[in-house]
């Protein structure tokens, strides 16, 4: 049994304040939760379902919330919720789970639960109905359904449209491949193929599909709709799964897992820019590494900050139509922001983002009794 000292392993001066792990074998529930810092306010943060979720990565993705949701200038803090399973597992069997984490999670009102990778707005009605703390609810709920509208795609889709400016070229007739073709990379080659953008190439789990003259996004989304792989649509060319690193184009958006682009895959990339619409996607050293061949990132906590901006907007009583205009505005004005810091300092993107985060967390903890919280 590993040592709790290495829970302590993950701290700094921002947090993280609560590591929470759940266990409850009669309904065989193993997750975790990582409160990080909540000078702001009560941490808003996803619910991540896969079978192979860590504490680690729990950790990294609250630090991300954190810095996402101060950059975005929320009052809400960062926390991460990853819960061991097949999300694909008997809808009967998810919701006890579901229901069993939400109870076990219902004194911990610093954490608000939000819909991410292997959960969606039933899920959160689910916990809403156990504890009544939940955000990316079913309309029906008075919610507003971010995976329906697209809520982080669009959010994708504002910070590539001001990238795109900076590396002198239109997202008319742009190239684009998708890497996981899911709730957030499907509605992002949606909103940039309304802006003339060709998407020619789109994976998922089990491959990567390619149609150079452009992928017919209708069909494709009828074949996911159906429970099928990529793979299944019924032109263009098959390949592995990891081929998608491969496949030149002006814009790369990941919208998968973390670590996804690393040190031993990223000299593959032939892309102009990045726009990552998964957190964490590519490791510090990948991303160093495009910096010197001239390849600009737009980091995740700026350009897929739609979904938590969404959220938030919810959580605050607004509807729809204001929470895609917010999402409009904070988003392109935090890329524009960072993308002139990165200039200015001749810094990765990712630095300045993070100065730009950072300051706005200490200045709230500069008013909290206790800092962090």
């Amino acid at each position: 049994m590993a040592p709790i000292n290495d829970v302590f392993s993950f701290a700094d001066e921002l947090g993280p304040t609560k590591v929470v792990h759940v266990h409850n074998p009669a309904i065989g529930l193993r997750a975790v939760l990582v409160v990080d810092n909540v000078a702001a306010g009560p941490s808003i943060g996803g619910v991540r379902m896969a079978p192979d979720v860590s504490t680690e990565e729990c950790f990294r993705l609250a630090r991300a919330m954190t810095f996402k949701n101060a950059a975005a200038g929320l009052a809400h803090g960062g926390g991460k919720v990853v819960l061991y399973g097949d999300p694909k597992m008997p809808t009967d069997r998810k919701e006890r789970l579901i229901r069993g984490l939400a109870c076990a999670l219902a004194d911990i009102r610093d954490y608000i639960f939000g819909p991410d990778m292997g959960t969606d707005e039933t899920c959160m009605a689910w916990v809403k109905d156990e504890i009544g703390r939940a955000v990316g609810l079913p309309r029906e709920l008075g919610g507003i359904p971010l995976d329906e509208i697209g809520a982080t795609g669009w959010g994708v889709v504002h910070a590539a449209e001001i990238a795109a400016s900076y590396c002198k070229f239109d997202l008319a007739g742009a190239r684009v491949v998708i890497q996981g073709y899911g709730a957030v990379g499907r509605h992002a080659a949606r909103f940039l193929a309304r802006k003339g953008a060709v998407v020619i190439a789109a994976a998922d789990s089990a491959g990567t599909i390619v149609d150079r003259a452009g992928l017919d996004l209708a069909l494709l989304d009828r074949v996911k709709a159906e429970g099928k792989s990529v793979l299944e649509y019924p032109r263009g060319e098959k390949r592995e799964r990891d081929a998608v690193v491969d496949i030149e184009c002006e814009i790369w958006i990941p919208a998968a897992r973390p670590d996804v682009v690393h040190e031993g895959n990223v000299a593959r990339l032939k892309t102009r820019l990045v726009v990552q619409g998964a957190n964490i996607p590519f490791t510090h050293g990948a991303e160093q590494y495009l910096h010197t061949k001239g390849v600009l990132c737009v980091p995740d906590f700026i350009a897929n900050a739609g979904g938590v901006i969404c959220a938030a907007v919810e959580y605050d009583g607004g509807r729809q139509s204001a929470a895609l205009d917010t999402i409009a505005e904070k988003v392109r004005e935090n890329t524009r922001a960072v993308l002139d810091a990165a200039a200015q300092h001749g810094k990765l993107p990712r630095d300045a983002a993070t100065g730009l985060a950072l300051e706005r967390v200490k200045k709230a903890m500069s008013l909290r009794r206790w800092g962090t919280y």
